[in-house]
Formats: structure tokens, sequence, C-alpha cells
């Protein structure tokens, strides 16, 4: 492993770990009339760029370079983000079809976001909470959960989470670390513990605020907050009632009505079936006769 490489692998650990997120550029096809020519970046060749628009490796330089580390600084800022997304550029840099890189002609550059895991919040630990939790965990989720009841905050009911947190609702939350890569969920046993729970998290920079509660329960809270002076467009963003539609009524199906929900906003989802996308209608079989 050469220097460069120890240097890349290094940087992509420490954004793993919480430090600033990172893209690299790796290529994993080269034109096929140029395979095995000493001539721009070889396959397997890794370009690493920062927010800040520094560099790690080196993709032969030139044009080439120069359009993928834009494309690498345009997927950090992007919003959505996305883990992994794959281009095909020629040699002087300008992005091409897939089919041209298929016929040989443009390199396919493959392009990955590196950052800590995304944190879900779990703020109860009821029967949704727990199915919360553990979706989470599997989904990639790094999870927390939060309750002021020991038998409810406890690793053996939340073997999944990383966080398990036992004491006053307003406290721990008052403390806990929120940042725009964590999204929080209020599945507490009452509304008054929703609310309590609401107004230390409503106002945090989380990419996702939500809370569960029929209809009217969920307006008075908001109201409530409100008259006393919480800023309405913090109010406006929070998701409430919580999740996507899909006739959930169970604690795992609820937990997965949240999570789809999360996942939507996280990932910019419409929320639309996928069959509603589907091109053309299957025609009838036409007649042999």
């Amino acid at each position: 492993m050469g220097e460069s490489t120890r240097r890349i692998t290094r940087a992509v650990l420490s954004a793993l770990e919480g430090g600033a997120p990172v893209v690299t550029a790796t290529v994993v096809r080269g034109p096929a009339d140029t395979r095995g020519v000493l001539e721009g970046p070889a396959l397997g060749d890794r370009l690493l760029v920062r927010a800040g628009g520094s560099r790690l490796g080196s993709l032969g330089g030139g044009p080439l370079e120069e359009a993928v580390a834009k494309d690498c600084l345009a997927a950090l800022s992007a919003s959505p983000r996305r883990n992994a997304e794959s281009h095909h550029y020629t040699a002087d840099g300008r992005l091409v079809h897939r089919l041209d890189e298929e016929a040989g002609g443009a390199y396919h550059v493959m392009i990955e976001l590196f950052e800590a895991p995304a944190q879900l919040l779990v703020v109860g630990g009821g029967h949704i909470g727990v199915s919360l939790a553990e979706m989470g965990a599997h989904i990639g989720f790094s999870v927390a959960v939060v309750d002021d009841r020991p038998e409810y905050a406890n690793r053996e009911r939340f073997p999944w989470a990383d966080q398990v947190l036992c004491g006053d609702f307003v406290e721990v939350l008052r403390s806990f670390s929120v940042t725009p890569g964590t999204y929080i969920v209020l599945v507490t046993r009452g509304h008054k513990q929703d609310e309590l729970s609401l107004r230390q998290v409503v106002t945090s920079p989380a990419a996702y605020v939500g809370m569960i509660g029929s209809k009217r329960r969920t307006a008075t809270v908001l109201q409530h907050l409100a008259d006393d002076g919480y800023p309405l467009g913090a109010l406006e963003r929070v998701h409430t009632p919580i999740g996507l539609d899909i006739g959930a009524e169970t604690p795992e199906e609820i937990a997965v009505s949240i999570l789809a929900e999360i996942i939507q906003m996280r990932r910019g989802g419409s929320g639309s079936r996928m069959s509603e996308q589907r091109p053309a209608k299957i025609r009838a079989p036409r007649s042999s006769g």
C-alpha cells in the first residue's frame, strides 16, 4: 500500500468516525482503446476530495481530474446526499452516457460519499421505540434511545442501540448533542412527555423532528408552543402526525411508516408507489390468426 493510499484510507476512516465528510472517486473501468497504455488514470486510481476543495491522490491530473473533482464537491454539497453514484467521462473531462463507456470511449468513475452514520434519536422506550431502534439499526442508523423509566431504558431491551439513556426527558435532551445528521422521533408514553421533549428539540439543527399522536392532540401541542413564543417556522417543520399513510396499526407497522418517512426525507424520494412510474402499460398479445 502506497503512502497516498494510506492517507486516503485514514481520511475515510476519520470521516466515518465523525470527522468531516469526504468524497472519493475511483476509476473502475477505462476506455477499451487505452487499457494498458500509460496515459490518463489507471484502473483503481483514486482521488479524495474534501469540502474545502483539498485533495488526496490523483486521477492523472488534467481536465478529467478537474471534472471529477468538481462532481465530488457537488456530491458533498448536495441535498439530499447520495452515498454513491457513477459517471462516465471522456479524457477531456466531458460527461457522457454510459452506453458510450460501454462502447469503449470513456472512463467509468465511481463517486462515493463517506460520513458518520446518520443518528436516530428515539425518545420513548415503549413498543414502537423498540421496533424503531431495531429497524433503524438494520438500516444503518446510529441509534440512541431515551426514556425516564429504568425498566424501559436498558441494554437488555435495546441491544441494537449505540446509546441507551435513562433520565428525565428534559434534562437528557437538553444535554444531548443534536446535529444536522440527527433524526428525532418522539414516541413517549403520553402527550405531556412528548410536549416536554419537543420543547427541547424543536429549534435544534436536527434533520428531522417527528412526534406521534392524533391530529387533534398534536395540533394542541404545537399550539401550546406557539403561544409560548416558539418560532412558527420551527413548529411547521415538525412531522406530526408522524409517518407515511400506509394504514399501519401494529407497533412494527408504525415503525415502518415512520422510518419510511425519514428515508424519504433523507434521500429525497417522492413517496409514490414505484409501479406508478412504469413507462407503459402491458399490451394484449397480438392475434396469430
